[in-house]
């Protein structure tokens, strides 16, 4: 591992302890974390280790947050399993077709989803504050589990950002879960997709290990404050980060695009 001062270790503690918080809430800590890495590492450090050692940080926060998530919220963790499974295979695919293709050319595309995304929340109050009564059809289960499975999952091997936000909002939409049980959800799906990545970061030898366990305490911190924190404060509360992170994910995307 190279050389990192104490500035750099710290700053990159705090910004691990605030993704952990702002990925158990909603999803999306990932839009700090990674480009606080990319930053905090020395120049010349290839991208692939700043992604591998994101992976390692960054599944134990979501282990903590789903383990506290799973004790307190009424999550069917068989049905956020089968779902992981499926993600797990989307984003094996996704991180093959990456390799081979540029991602930008589906940034703008999805900087038009999040922007329709956001709109339709702000415009539909109700969105999420309430678990429907009715229980899920098996279409549901299906269509879940191929597009919030399958489908982010690819996602998230293809180009990644916001891949907990989507799923938060995809649980929502197709299994009518409020908030707060969308988000848990999405939690222990994460977990599924972070440990193949991880794995394969790992089996590249693209992990500084030393780095990771220390930023990793703190996002495990982060990330069962920010489970309690959902838990106490309830959907009204989700909405509202949901809402911050989506439109701070298309300011990202904007700036990866045209600016950077």
């Amino acid at each position: 591992m190279p050389e990192i001062s104490l500035t750099i270790v710290v700053v990159l503690c705090l910004a691990s302890l605030a993704a952990g918080w702002i990925d158990a809430v909603v999803g999306g800590g990932g839009l700090l974390l990674l480009p606080a890495m990319l930053l905090g590492l020395p120049g010349g450090t290839p991208a692939a280790y700043a992604l591998g050692t994101n992976k390692a940080v960054a599944i134990v926060g979501t282990t903590g947050a789903a383990v506290t998530y799973a004790r307190k919220a009424p999550v069917d963790v068989r049905l956020a399993v089968r779902i992981g499974l499926a993600a797990l295979a989307g984003s094996t695919a996704g991180a093959f077709v990456a390799a081979g293709m540029s991602t930008d050319v589906l940034k703008p595309v999805v900087m038009v989803v999040l922007l329709g995304v956001g709109t339709f929340v702000m415009l539909r109050p109700a969105f999420g504050t309430a678990p429907s009564t009715e229980p899920v059809s098996a279409r549901r289960v299906l269509a879940a589990i191929g597009l919030a499975g399958l489908g982010i999952g690819f996602y998230d091997g293809l180009i990644g950002p916001g891949t907990g936000t989507f799923l938060v909002l995809a649980l929502t939409a197709l299994l009518h879960f409020d908030l707060v049980t969308a988000s848990a959800t999405a939690k222990i799906v994460n977990c599924c997709t972070n440990a193949g990545a991880l794995a394969t970061f790992a089996w590249k030898g693209t992990v500084y290990w030393q780095l990771a366990a220390l930023m990793a305490v703190f996002n495990l911190v982060g990330g069962m404050v920010g489970a309690h924190t959902a838990l106490k404060k309830g959907s009204g509360f989700v909405r509202v980060v949901l809402l911050t992170v989506v439109f701070a994910l298309v300011a990202n995307l904007a700036y990866q695009q045209w600016i950077a």
